[in-house]
């Protein structure tokens, strides 16, 4: 069966190689945080929804979603608490959103009307989406470690290390009755095994369009909607990419976040913002932009 993991940023940027440059630069690291917090807090209203959309079946299901839910409330809790008292933004973070962007790219139309259908494509959304985020705490972590211990930093790592466990046993679960769904039957593996391609294509979109706003971004963006339409059955593609084309290809957020990187570039420093941050936008060297992109 597929194994549905994070890939690096178009190949090239590890979640690693993107932590230890973030928390070398505060005010890019307490905007970080405060997408965690917003992630967390974001995914209290989608698990609900899911809930009144089940309807209260399957009853063990609702169960661990509600418990799901007050483990994220928890996590938003303290996120809030640590920007709070750092004295930093707790409202909605600049740029591209990753949920919203993910939301975007499911097709509610591919998903069909049988109500296991919609548990499986379900429990592939929360369990890839799960997995990026703890491959950012743990690479956060790290980096912490790493950096230097000031009383900030310690507040920092000792809030996500308290997060991270329970992220780790929300994907075993999700990976658990991922399992226990594909065990029934031949017919239900291939629906498992489908879905986890499908959300896997679509979290990677998802990730990489709130993560690279580089001239041909647009390209690139293009090319991660082909690889989610491949993972649908032929006859619903043409739909997908109909539906999907003009905005994935025309975002008004992507130019905007351009836009306010280059103002704030150019603020900082006009001369460096001719001489680094120009050529570092038409770079297509992910890792060069990542080590430039430290003046900024």
């Amino acid at each position: 069966m597929t194994v549905a993991y994070p890939r690096k940023l178009r190949g090239q940027l590890s979640a690693q190689d993107i932590l230890d440059q973030v928390v070398r630069q505060r005010e890019i690291h307490m905007v970080t945080i405060n997408r965690y917090r917003y992630s967390e807090q974001r995914s209290c209203k989608d698990l609900t929804d899911l809930i009144e959309r089940l309807d209260g079946k399957p009853r063990d299901l609702i169960k661990d979603l509600s418990h799901h839910i007050a483990d994220e409330s928890r996590h938003a809790l303290w996120l809030t608490d640590l920007l709070y008292n750092l004295g930093e933004d707790i409202g909605t973070p600049p740029g591209t959103s990753y949920i919203d962007e993910f939301e975007r790219l499911i097709s509610y139309e591919t998903i069909g009307t049988d109500p296991e259908d919609g548990i499986i494509e379900s429990l592939a959304a929360i369990n890839v989406t799960e997995k990026r985020g703890c491959e950012y705490f743990a690479a956060h972590v790290r980096s912490l470690q790493k950096a230097e211990q000031t009383s900030e930093n310690i507040k920092i790592r000792e809030t996500i290390e308290k997060i991270l466990p329970e992220e780790v046993a929300h994907v075993r679960w999700g990976n658990r009755k991922l399992a226990e769904i594909a065990k029934k039957s031949e017919a239900h593996y291939v629906k498992v095994d489908t879905a986890k391609r499908k959300y896997a294509a679509i979290e990677q979109a998802a990730y990489e369009s709130g993560m690279d706003v580089l001239a041909g971004a647009e390209v690139r963006r293009m090319e991660n909607l082909m690889k989610i339409a491949d993972t649908l059955p032929i006859w619903q593609r043409p739909q997908y990419l109909i539906d999907q084309l003009p905005k994935t290809l025309f975002s008004p957020e992507l130019q905007k976040t351009r836009i306010e990187l280059a103002r704030k570039a150019w603020e900082k420093d006009p001369s460096s913002f001719v001489e680094k941050f120009i050529p570092m936008f038409f770079n297509a060297n992910l890792k060069d932009t990542a080590h430039k992109a430290g003046t900024y």
